[in-house]
């Protein structure tokens, strides 16, 4: 099977469990708002969003680059290794919870965040997101391993299966403020169960790894050097809704930032069908780059961004084209959020398009050559915001999104050519291609 049919089976089959369990999750999100109203859609969504800022922090950096080591370890026999990795990274999930529960109170109140959202449901916050930060680490790991299936599994349908149940278990309370705050107890505690049983699976997987080296000394130094600047590069590109939906909540109603928030979680179902792409092939591509084979790595990368390419852009047209349909389900009031969505959905195909920048430049060496680019892209989100959202509200946000989105992509692309002389965007593809063809003399 070529490169190309295996990424792309495998790639839509954990497509398919998430959109499966997106379908759920929005379901979820449709009830809240039909039943209990999009002020406390708008609630939960803010919630998500503080839990998804916090547990991306809690593993300092490890989950980020859990997929390249384990795939070296894995590679190279060195299963004593691995798990001395994995060992400091739940060690990190564990203390830094630890932490939020006996200090998260006093940083309430000294930095006067009384009314957000942390604040007022702070210990099913806590519970999740460090089942959140756990499932991060647990599935990285498991992707390196080459199980990228059981790796998204946890996230993609037992969280979302989990969501509904307790969704209806509560949507009877006598008011909705009393079972919204019972359904989040419900899926905290839930979610930290799922976890554990994923982490379970992680050490499942262990012993099946080759052992032939012993752990070596001073392999701690080299992880922190890749994991500090991804802990930034994760939260400003895979969180960065996250961060514009708390930074809109100054400039927008809850009813606002509801139809925003559903608009960037199906920007975020798309986000996930390009990532499975590239789940499926980094393994192959980390080993290549740890063989020194540059013509292998570069096939790689060109194969994986046009499968991302072509699916983005079939995304773009199929969400142009439902959009307006899926947002009625929430009601009337979010049939505003269709030309937004469309503006979002066309930012995934520029990303796509660009390719992997910050990987590339990670599994160089070079992981803190992202940061200018990704910074640039944070402060032209805020700086835009500013501008466009209290004349265009969310029309604005979502240009203030797109344009942020390309201005990091393309700087990120320069950089890696530059300083990695890798081209990661669709070029790279249709240049070996060309190379291919050419016969031999």
């Amino acid at each position: 099977m070529s490169i190309q049919r295996r990424l792309a089976s495998q790639s839509s089959l954990i497509f398919a469990a998430r959109l499966g369990g997106a379908g759920l999750v929005f379901l979820v999100q449709a009830l809240i708002a039909r039943i209990w109203g999009p002020e406390l859609l708008g609630e939960y969504l803010l919630v998500i969003a503080t839990v998804n800022l916090v547990a991306v922090v809690m593993p300092l950096g490890f989950h980020t680059v859990g997929t390249y080591f384990a795939a070296e370890y894995r590679a190279r026999g060195e299963r004593k290794q691995l798990i001395v990795f994995l060992s400091r990274a739940y060690a990190h999930v564990l203390a830094t919870t630890v932490l939020l529960l006996l200090l998260g109170p006093s940083v309430i109140v000294l930095l006067d965040l009384r009314g957000t959202a942390l604040a007022q449901h702070f210990v099913p916050v806590v519970l999740l997101a460090f089942g959140t930060a756990m499932v991060y680490v647990n599935g990285a790991l498991l992707v390196g391993l080459k199980r990228p299936l059981a790796g998204f599994f946890a996230d993609t349908l037992f969280r979302p299966m989990m969501l509904i149940v307790t969704f209806l278990v509560t949507m009877s309370f006598a008011t909705p403020v009393d079972g919204f705050n019972a359904m989040l107890w419900g899926v905290s505690v839930g979610y930290v169960a799922i976890a554990i049983v994923h982490f379970l699976f992680v050490l499942a997987t262990l012993p099946r790894l080759a052992d032939t080296a012993p752990a070596r000394a001073g392999e701690a130094r080299r992880w922190w050097r890749f994991a500090m600047p991804w802990v930034l590069i994760s939260l400003a590109t895979d969180f960065f809704f996250d961060i514009d939906l708390l930074l809109l909540s100054h400039s927008l109603s809850h009813q606002e930032l509801a139809i925003f928030g559903v608009c960037t979680r199906i920007f975020s179902l798309m986000s996930f069908g390009v990532a499975a792409v590239y789940a499926v092939t980094l393994p192959d591509m980390f080993e290549s780059e740890a063989n020194a084979d540059r013509a292998t790595f570069n096939r790689k990368v060109g194969d994986a961004n046009f499968v991302a390419s072509v699916l983005s852009i079939v995304l773009f047209v199929l969400v142009t084209l439902g959009a307006p349909l899926a947002l009625m389900l929430f009601g009337p009031a979010f049939a505003v959020g269709a030309a937004p969505l469309a503006v979002l959905s066309l930012a995934l195909v520029v990303r796509s398009v660009m390719g992997p920048a910050s990987l590339v430049l990670s599994i160089h060496d070079r992981p803190y050559a992202s940061l200018p680019s990704v910074g640039l892209g944070i402060v032209t989100l805020i700086v835009l915001n500013a501008l466009l959202v209290p004349h265009w509200g969310l029309m604005g946000a979502a240009l203030s999104a797109i344009v942020a989105i390309t201005l990091w992509s393309v700087g990120l692309w320069y950089v890696a050519l530059r300083t990695a002389k890798i081209d990661v965007s669709i070029m790279q593809w249709f240049r070996v291609r060309r190379a291919a063809a050419v016969p031999a003399e």
